[in-house]
């Protein structure tokens, strides 16, 4: 049982044209959303469900109309591809499970790419492991690849590299995964659809007296002892990995929430004042990046000269020709210590060069890296995004 002060009775989404209740996210307001399908509503005995997927990719073209970023984390590849392969084994081996996400993933990318072309959307197919968010290289690759992409007005489909995943490098669930991604993107807001239309008390399927939560202000262990395991046949996950994913999401500064999602056009729903669970945020995305930047045990310096240290102030970004010194042996997203001359500590970043690089190209203008190093150089050392300026 939640603590009373953790659940607020009657509190949901809103319609557009109303305000939103004060304090709660408002779908309809959102920067950059990511959506989690699950296999389940994409994928039943007759395969893929393209009337229901037709009317989720409306409701993603009207987003972007609004100029929303949209991401969308779909599970249903190995759902999908099974079926194509006519395995019907309750439980597929590792290679079989790689082998029909092999063939559900390419027909998956392609029912969104034909599904929101007609809208003007352009699709792009992103696969990941866990081990691309937990290497720093690979997490930050992964972040420039989707922050290019949204730039560019893209709708990113994301799922888990089920060919190549093995247990030790999986996130197992796309809950997990979605949450993730909104941390990683700097999302505002994360929506789970899902065959439950939020969080209860206990189970609504089998405990009548189970009650629904509107609104989840804090994550307590009362809270988090509701999470129960998957319900569906085709889904890994349940709600403790609903609750697990909440956790990564509103420490990251990214509302959550849970919904019904097997009706058509189900962001529209949501947006209409469909009954969800909102999970709220501690912070906004770039306040609590900000702070787990700053929170990092640095293990470089760099020493800049009066130039850049005024830059810094001003909210820019921190060029190699501002570089006077470079200290210690990182890596490429690495956390570094920013100082002045006399060693007063400017800012904290992550840095996008090795101490290697970073040292040949320090002092150097933008239009003189790329003859020193070899390569087409990024434009900054530490980037502004990736800075927690301050002591």
């Amino acid at each position: 049982m939640a603590a009373l002060g953790d659940i607020h009775p009657g509190a949901g989404a809103v319609p557009e044209a109303a305000p939103a209740s004060p304090g709660l996210p408002d779908i309809a307001r959102a920067r950059r959303l990511v959506i989690k399908i699950g296999s389940a509503l994409l994928v039943d005995e007759g395969g893929l469900r393209t009337g229901w997927l037709r009317a989720l990719c409306d409701d993603v073209a009207e987003w972007r109309r609004r100029g929303v970023d949209v991401i969308l984390v779909s599970s249903g590849s190995i759902a999908l591809g099974r079926r194509v392969l006519d395995l019907r084994a309750a439980a597929l081996t590792l290679e079989q499970a790689q082998a029909a996400a092999a063939v559900g993933q390419i027909r998956l990318a392609r029912a969104y790419e034909e599904m929101l072309a007609p809208s003007g959307v352009t699709t792009g197919q992103v696969l990941v492991t866990l081990e691309d968010s937990q290497d720093r290289r690979r997490y930050l690759n992964s972040r420039a690849t989707m922050q290019t992409l949204l730039a560019l007005g893209v709708v990113p489909i994301v799922n888990e590299n089920d060919t190549v995943a093995t247990d030790e490098i999986r996130f197992g669930d796309n809950d997990r995964l979605a949450a993730q991604i909104a941390v990683t993107c700097g999302a505002d807001q994360l929506l789970l659809l899902s065959d439950v239309d939020g969080l209860y008390t206990a189970n609504p399927k089998t405990d009548p007296d189970a009650r629904h939560i509107p609104v989840v202000e804090r994550l307590t262990p009362e809270i988090e002892a509701m999470g129960g395991d998957p319900v569906s046949g085709l889904s890994k996950g349940g709600m403790k990995t609903k609750l697990m994913a909440a956790r990564t999401a509103v420490a990251g500064g990214c509302a959550m929430a849970i919904a019904e999602g097997s009706v058509l056009r189900p962001l529209s729903a949501v947006a209409s004042g469909a009954r969800v669970t909102w999970f709220l945020p501690e912070g906004d995305p770039h306040a609590a990046r900000k702070r787990w930047i700053a929170a990092m045990k640095p293990r470089g310096e760099l020493v800049v000269d009066a130039g850049a240290a005024r830059a810094l102030a001003d909210g820019r970004s921190l060029l190699p020709a501002g570089v006077a010194a470079v200290a210690g042996n990182f890596l490429r997203g690495d956390p570094v210590a920013i100082v002045d001359a006399g060693g007063v500590r400017l800012a904290q970043g992550i840095a996008r060069y090795d101490a290697p690089e970073a040292r040949r190209i320090a002092g150097l203008r933008s239009d003189e890296i790329a003859a020193v190093l070899g390569y087409e150089p990024r434009a900054a050392l530490v980037h502004r995004d990736d800075m927690a300026v301050g002591r």
